[in-house]
């Protein structure tokens, strides 16, 4: 979910040809999250499955998106979530009544025929198991794609990462790397391309969106402060929802108003309703867990790619094939360019 303030800031629209050379950290779990819930059956708001039932929605966006991003010059490097704060339990179990309530939405709107909802339930009911986070992993391992396991939130090891130098942007559809502190936010990464407009027979061009942090804070006229302090207002994943009747329009206000971290959680204590405690929110997103790490070097293996894909879990084995000869093909030119090479 995360902080969305989409409505009072102005993205860079790019080409992917603007990020060619480039190291992007990617907030693996929302991709693949996305992967997981968007890619389904539009009747049944299944999953795509293998025989043996198991889930392949992820496998699948993950493979085919990453292959586009190796084949434009991009280096990712993908960061998956630890363990969440304390604070952030009781939201985590909150979107889980949530999840199993869309469950039965979902049945209901299946009996009776109704498509439009059958897709929105199923989406809310989407879950990413643990099994298949390692099954992601061992996915990007043998497509020679570099992942980080961060030791709490994914977003922060990110912002981290690229505040070292290690990356040039974090990408993810979410804003709170922003918060966390990255210098730049890449949007649309995972779904750049050709999309149908819901409802329409219309299509759009999507192309990646690029925000820089400092260009926000100026232009906002806000410090990273308060930046953190406005997506507490909208809401994060720590604080679902924010302080109801306060959108990023007023929330922009409040902050510029009240300026400091004790007068804007003075002026909304009254209505806070969420069991975190708000300057443990802020703190969070000041100083969160995070390491220096060395970014770890995978070599494509087409032979492990094609069991896994092919005889595990199904997958057309000539589309594979054409898959991972393009990624080889991607692994041969970053040997000649360098890899990582541009991160500046």
């Amino acid at each position: 979910m995360g902080i969305n303030i989409s409505e009072i800031v102005r993205f860079q629209e790019l080409e992917m040809t603007a990020l060619m050379g480039r190291t992007i950290v990617i907030d693996a779990y929302n991709w693949t999250y996305q992967f997981l819930s968007t890619i389904r059956d539009r009747f049944t708001g299944e999953p795509l499955r293998d025989s043996k039932g198991s889930t392949t929605s992820h496998l699948s966006g993950l493979f085919y998106r990453t292959a586009k991003i190796l084949e434009a010059g991009i280096t990712p490097v993908y960061v998956w979530d630890g363990k969440p704060p304390d604070f952030k339990l009781a939201e985590i179990e909150r979107r889980q009544a949530g999840k199993e309530a869309a469950e039965e939405l979902w049945k209901e709107a299946l009996k009776k025929g109704e498509v439009e909802k059958v897709k929105l339930y199923a989406m809310q009911a989407t879950r990413l198991t643990k099994d298949m986070v390692e099954e992601a992993k061992k996915l990007l391992t043998y497509m020679g794609v570099s992942w980080i396991q961060a030791p709490s939130e994914g977003e922060a090891q990110c912002s981290h990462m690229c505040r070292k130098g290690q990356a040039w942007a974090t990408a993810s559809q979410d804003f709170d790397s922003l918060a966390f502190g990255s210098p730049r936010l890449i949007r649309n990464l995972s779904i750049t391309g050709k999309r149908k407009i819901p409802r329409k027979e219309q299509y759009i061009n999507i192309k990646p969106e690029m925000l820089k942090l400092e260009d926000c804070l100026k232009e906002l006229g806000i410090t990273q402060d308060q930046l953190i302090l406005l997506g507490m207002l909208v809401g994060t994943d720590y604080n679902t929802g924010g302080i109801k009747g306060i959108g990023p329009k007023k929330a922009l206000d409040l902050v510029k108003k009240e300026r400091t971290p004790e007068n804007v959680i003075k002026a909304i204590e009254a209505r806070w309703v969420h069991e975190s405690d708000p300057m443990k929110i802020f703190e969070f997103f000041k100083k969160p867990p995070v390491e220096d790490v060395e970014i770890p070097r995978h070599r494509l293996d087409p032979q492990k790619l094609k069991e896994l894909m092919v005889d595990e879990h199904e997958f057309g084995e000539e589309r594979t094939q054409k898959v991972i000869d393009r990624l080889s093909g991607a692994a041969e030119s970053q040997k000649q360019t360098g890899l990582g090479k541009f991160l500046g």
